[in-house]
């Protein structure tokens, strides 16, 4: 039998209701082994061990053990082959995204890629649809491994990963493991990417996505020590989106009214690392939004 043309890990919990449609998703069109994919469900209380199992092609780990970066761990464990792909249970990934994820780990210096993630704001209330609109055009510049619901690494960027630490942001941990030069967005391919749906749980992420942030800086993860830190946008691309009448004044009125709320909470909570010393002019970086 021929060797798979890259493993595939998906970590989950309690993802009963979108875990057989999106293995499905990924699934069409290949060939019998092309892919092989390992499934962990982790502390699940749902079906999702058993509708995964029932999908050909699909090697299902089960831990009692909560947590996505343990069930990394184990999935990793059990992975046949390099490239290896980590995919988020919820987000949708098409076998096209992988293969051409796969083709861009081999150009040359290239360690992970990802690819470029598209938000699906069907279900999605009216403002906070309005802010992940902005947040998404403000971020496409400075697209990189976090946030997309998907990342690859190479064999080489493999060693550089793991044994992956239990962080808060498993993606974002991997974003600053690499340089610029030896990480990519692959134009090529598309993440489906669900964010949330209300206000109240863009705010509660955002809590979790700065303490990821100050966990990574802790850590002083990567190449140059810099713990995590990457581009973020500014009110001026902000501006500068709405002059181009890309972004309309109706969304970015609404993009900073959360974002000050979000402000306003993260002082009621007394969670000092929601700004930095620009907060005033910053929006957090690594964002899974």
């Amino acid at each position: 039998m021929k060797a798979p043309l890259v493993s595939i890990v998906i970590p989950a919990h309690n993802e009963a209701s979108v875990i057989g449609r999106n293995l499905a998703r990924l699934l069409e069109g290949t060939a019998p082994g092309e892919f092989d994919v390992i499934v962990v469900p982790n502390a699940c209380t749902d079906r999702t061990a058993e509708v995964a199992a029932a999908v050909t092609g699909v090697r299902v780990i089960e831990s009692p053990i909560p947590g996505k970066v343990p069930a990394l761990r184990l999935g990793d464990e059990a992975c046949l082959t390099f490239p290896r792909v980590y995919l988020d249970a919820d987000v949708e990934l098409t076998a096209a995204s992988v293969r051409a994820l796969v083709a861009a780990c081999a150009r040359p210096g290239v360690l992970a890629c990802s690819p470029v993630p598209e938000l699906d704001l069907a279900r999605v209330g009216r403002l906070i649809g309005r802010v992940h609109r902005v947040h998404d055009r403000m971020m496409a510049p400075l697209r990189a491994l976090a946030g997309a619901g998907v990342y690859v690494l190479t064999e080489a960027g493999h060693a550089r990963v793991f044994p992956m630490p239990d962080v808060i942001s498993d993606d974002g941990w991997v974003h600053a493991s690499f340089a610029p030069h030896e990480r990519a967005v692959v134009a090529e391919a598309r993440s489906v990417v669900r964010p949330a749906r209300t206000v109240g749980a863009h705010l509660d992420r955002r809590v979790r996505v700065r303490r990821g942030n100050r966990q990574l800086a802790a850590l002083r993860v990567g190449p140059d020590g810099s713990g995590g830190s990457s581009a973020s946008p500014s009110l001026g691309s902000l501006v500068r989106l709405v002059r181009r009448r890309t972004v309309s004044p109706v969304d970015a009125t609404a993009y900073l009214s959360v974002l000050f709320l979000d402000r306003a909470v993260s002082r009621l909570r007394r969670d000092d690392s929601a700004w930095g010393s620009d907060a005033s002019t910053r929006t957090p970086a690594l964002s899974g939004d």
